[in-house]
Parts: C-alpha cells; structure tokens; sequence
C-alpha cells in the first residue's frame, strides 16, 4: 500500500499506484445487491437457469456492484495522509468489458491520472482504476473515477 501525504500526492501523477488484494464476489453479495436496487434478473439470481442458458454458464454480478467496490479496494491500495475526509465525487468514463461470475476473485489496479487542488480545503485527484478478474484476461470493469479529498 501507498501511504503518502495529501500535498505530496501530485507527485505520483502518471504513475501506477499499486493493486489491491483479491476479494471474492458471492452469490450473496450479488443478492444483497439485486435486493438494495430491484434489480432482480435472471443472469444474477437464478442459479440453476444461468448454468443452462447464460453466455457464462453461471451468475454473474451487477455491472454497478463491481463499480461500487472500487471505493472498498481502492483504499487497499492508497493511504492519503493529511486529509479529513475522501469523498467519491463522481466517475468522468465507467465500461463493462468482462462479467464477474459468482464466485470470481476481482482486485482493482490503480493509476493515478490526475490531481488539482481546488481551493485550500480540497484537492481533486482521478484515478483510473481498472478491476481485474483472477485467471481472466480482460477486466470487469475500467472506470476513470474522481476522489474529492478534504483537508
């Protein structure tokens, strides 16, 4: 893990910042999720039916679950020190390219692209984080997202 001080995080700009550790996706965390949304579709639920008829023989998670991980990975990866609070300020690109079936192991890759301090209280840094799925060759998810840091 990176542990670097707020003022001093531009200077890691352009470069890759580390990975996260592995963390499984579950059945339950998939039905934790369909039941917090209403998303309740076949290709997430129903076990039986996806090993039938799905393209991946299997349930798959949410496109929007693995999005809302980064946050839980991402902080595996980086400590910024100085801060009061990190606050996820929006994503500027977020692609699907791969399903996470149930069951996979995914972990996020960090790069940080960008910083800009705003004002004196917050500085604005984005990051592409790409979510990797063990023993796969394209990523679950790449999402170029904004991290609004309060000192």
């Amino acid at each position: 893990m990176l542990s670097v001080e707020l003022k001093d995080l531009e200077k890691h700009t352009g470069s890759l910042i580390g990975h996260s550790p592995w963390k499984t996706v579950t059945q339950e965390m998939i039905q934790a999720f369909a039941d917090a949304t209403g998303d309740h579709q076949w290709i997430h639920l129903d076990v039986e039916r996806a090993r039938r008829e799905s393209p991946w023989k299997s349930t798959v998670a949410h496109g929007f679950l693995t999005a809302s991980l980064i946050p839980l990975l991402n902080q595996q990866v980086i400590n910024v020190q100085g801060k009061s609070a990190s606050i996820n300020y929006g994503i500027n690109k977020l692609r699907f390219p791969a399903a996470v079936k149930s069951g996979s192991a995914i972990r996020s890759k960090m790069e940080l692209m960008d910083v800009t301090r705003v004002d004196d209280q917050r500085t604005l840094a984005t990051y592409r984080t790409t979510v990797e799925i063990q023993g796969e060759d394209r990523p679950a998810c790449v999402a170029e997202n904004l991290v609004m840091y309060v000192a």
